[in-house]
């Protein structure tokens, strides 16, 4: 971020970055976790004083395992754990520690008990590790997902370019300078403007791996209760600014949030963050000053969901 000095990479470094030798039997001492607060300095946030309530959500589609007669068994894992939580798990440790269970004879033969088998273990090795209560669900039947957002409630910012499509994007780091105030007429009363609830969406978030800078391409979506109008030209321009940011996509989504409540100081905010998969995994962080504008299907690990074309 633009204010303060990068966070520390030597624990997220120990895998990710790194050429690392594929554990075949299931191996909990390869998982890396990453204290939030690493990042959370940057932008003056402090693990016991959050401004928001939220998520993080993984999918994991690339999971199987053997039952006791050698038979393989597939499935995709979704994992839920709370932002409250000190750590995070590394991405890379991750997928090496699910890659583990791949030769992994679990006891007894039926999908369903190889999945409880499996889940049991995911669910108290990242525990363990986060410190945290992790949910997991290792989905081993085919299903229909239905969307998280609905963008029919959603405008999309794009859209404001085919009014002006002379606009000069030229900030590829985060800048919350950008970020203004529409000089649209807000309804008042006799008290004063009446706060306006306002819902953007953008398929222009992309961010780098704050270790290895591999591009991370996203859809955004932003709820706003506020008296003061969000320019969209402006949030545009600040989501566009992420284009060269190397950090995790955790990060990313808590320095919007926290941005957007800086610059607004809304009755009610919450971003959601749904990045595409690489390596197998997608990582989705949602945040919110309410438990009401939390996306109750995207963190609920027995629900898949699908989110947008490219992902």
């Amino acid at each position: 971020m633009t204010d303060k000095t990068q966070p520390d990479n030597k624990d997220v470094s120990k895998v990710l970055g790194q050429v690392v030798d594929y554990p075949d039997q299931y191996d909990p001492t390869i998982l890396v976790r990453e204290p939030r607060q690493n990042n959370r300095d940057t932008i003056d946030l402090k693990d016991d004083n959050l401004p928001f309530i939220g998520y993080d959500t993984w999918n994991c589609y690339e999971v199987s395992s053997l039952n006791e007669n050698g038979l393989p068994i597939i499935g995709t894992l979704k994992l839920v754990y709370p932002c409250s939580s000190k750590y995070i798990v590394e991405s890379k440790s991750l997928k090496l520690y699910l890659n583990s269970f791949n030769m992994f004879k679990c006891p007894g033969w039926g999908h369903e008990f190889v999945r409880n088998h499996i889940t049991g273990l995911i669910e108290r090795d990242l525990s363990e590790l986060l410190e945290t209560s992790v949910v997991a669900y290792l989905n081993c039947e085919p299903c229909v997902s239905e969307p998280i957002f609905d963008l029919k409630e959603y405008t999309t910012l794009e859209k404001y370019l085919e009014v002006d499509n002379n606009i000069i994007f030229d900030v590829y780091n985060e800048s919350p300078e950008l970020l203004d105030i529409s000089n649209d007429d807000i309804p008042a009363d006799c008290h004063g403007s009446f706060a306006t609830s306002q819902w953007y969406h953008s398929a222009l978030l992309k961010s780098n791996c704050r270790v290895t800078s591999q591009p991370d391409w996203g859809d955004i979506y932003v709820y706003i209760k506020s008296h003061h109008n969000v320019d969209p030209i402006s949030l545009l321009e600040y989501i566009v600014s992420f284009r060269d940011e190397c950090h995790f996509h955790e990060e990313i989504c808590e320095t919007v949030y926290t941005r957007l409540n800086d610059k607004y100081i809304p009755e009610a905010l919450a971003v959601t963050c749904l990045y595409t998969r690489r390596g197998g995994i997608d990582i989705n962080p949602t945040r919110a000053s309410h438990e009401l504008f939390i996306p109750q299907d995207l963190i609920n690990p027995k629900i898949p969901h699908c989110k947008t074309l490219k992902q």
